[in-house]
């Protein structure tokens, strides 16, 4: 999201771009309240050219902090000024948020941002070395693709390590030198890690067994740790909604967001869970 302001400020360095968390937002809008100061806080957020807040979707349960975001966005709307917004779900799966913002949130183009795939990595790549007049082989490419698979910055970072190396030693570019290169970044990579080893560790760790997490019981001893799971699928593996639902005997959706929600909401409030999950997040990679 930060790029796309840069990019706006490389076509217009007058533009006044702020970007923010939603997180922050909330933070800044509290201590606006507590110091007299919301005035203030109305000037700096109302008088952007471009505003982008991510995790909007924190701003679940916040309702004084929704109805100022409702008329901050009103404010710029009218003004013909623009907003950009991220979220981890769709507006009409977020939940205790006022109909009327996410009325306003699909007003705009909303688009599902994925990391990109090998064939996507393996062009940006390409588009790179021309770009820089660089002399990389196919077989060059195609290893730092395969093997940097988070975001583009990393892609580039990766080809850009590669090259330094062979500008000091004056060589060309090899398989053999890019594996050399990358060696730390391979290893430096968690390991893929299964929803059944995911299953199998929570289970441990609370005393349970698997099948007990995949019970519909409402025991508290068995709903607190499928929480936990299902909030790790989410976080660690990054599984959609509804695949961490089916995992779970077909819940629905809503059902995942909602556990999901509660431990994010849990751990910010107590510590021990946080220290839970840390725990259990580092067994997951042992």
């Amino acid at each position: 999201m930060q790029a796309v302001g840069h990019e706006v400020l490389k076509t217009n360095p007058q533009a006044k771009v702020l970007y923010v968390t939603s997180e922050k937002f909330t933070n800044e809008f509290v201590q606006a309240i507590s110091l007299g100061k919301v005035a203030q806080f109305k000037e700096l957020y109302r008088n952007v050219d471009l505003l982008m807040i991510d995790d909007i979707q924190f701003l679940a349960g916040k309702e004084q902090t929704q109805e100022e975001f409702f008329h901050t966005f009103n404010t710029l709307h009218q003004n013909n000024k623009q907003i950009i917004l991220s979220s981890d779900r769709l507006p009409k799966d977020i939940p205790a948020i006022e109909e009327r913002l996410v009325s306003r949130f699909e007003w705009g183009m909303i688009a599902d941002i994925q990391a990109p795939d090998f064939e996507t990595r393996l062009a940006i790549l390409r588009s790179k070395a021309a770009e820089k007049h660089y002399e990389v082989s196919t077989e060059v490419l195609t290893h730092i693709a395969e093997t940097i698979q988070s975001n583009i910055r990393e892609l580039e970072g990766a080809l850009n390590r590669l090259m330094v190396y062979c500008q000091l030693n004056n060589t060309k570019p090899t398989l053999e030198q890019v594996k050399s290169v990358l060696v730390g970044v391979a290893s430096a990579k968690k390991r893929v890690v299964s929803v059944k080893k995911l299953m199998e560790v929570v289970s441990d760790f609370y005393n349970i067994t698997t099948e007990d997490l995949l019970k519909q019981s409402r025991r508290k001893e068995f709903v607190k740790p499928r929480q936990v799971a299902m909030f790790l699928m989410r976080e660690q593996l990054e599984n959609s909604f509804p695949s961490i639902g089916d995992h779970f005997g077909g819940r629905d959706h809503t059902t995942v967001m909602h556990a999901v929600d509660k431990i994010s909401k849990l751990m910010s409030e107590k510590e021990s869970l946080k220290q839970e999950i840390d725990l259990i997040v580092n067994k997951l990679y042992m």
